[in-house]
């Protein structure tokens, strides 16, 4: 089977414009108000905490966060704040996550 190669051409910008739609709503869709914002499964794997222990952070007022409905989401800056605050150094003075 052959494909015109003006129609090819045709197909696949048009799939690429329709790849760079999709691209800019991923990368645009957990922002508000200029700042990224991650839900707790993003902390979970960045932290390397579990859902539990965000739950408690959250309770005593560590980590502040916002709900939009059922979901809670962290401005990225209040995350690196608490990293500098609560989790930058452990017991023995390794970083605590970072590697």
């Amino acid at each position: 089977m052959e494909i015109d190669e003006k129609k090819f051409d045709t197909s696949m910008s048009s799939v690429l414009g329709r790849l760079d739609e999709i691209l800019s709503c991923v990368k645009t869709r957990n922002i508000l108000n200029g700042e990224r914002l991650f839900d707790n499964q993003d902390l979970c794997l960045m932290l390397k905490l579990s859902k539990r222990s965000l739950q408690r952070y959250r309770s005593i007022g560590a980590l502040k966060y916002i709900q939009v409905g059922q979901k809670t989401l962290y401005y990225e800056s209040d995350v690196k704040e608490f990293v500098k605050e609560h989790l930058t150094k452990d017991t023995t003075g390794r970083d605590d996550f970072m590697g």
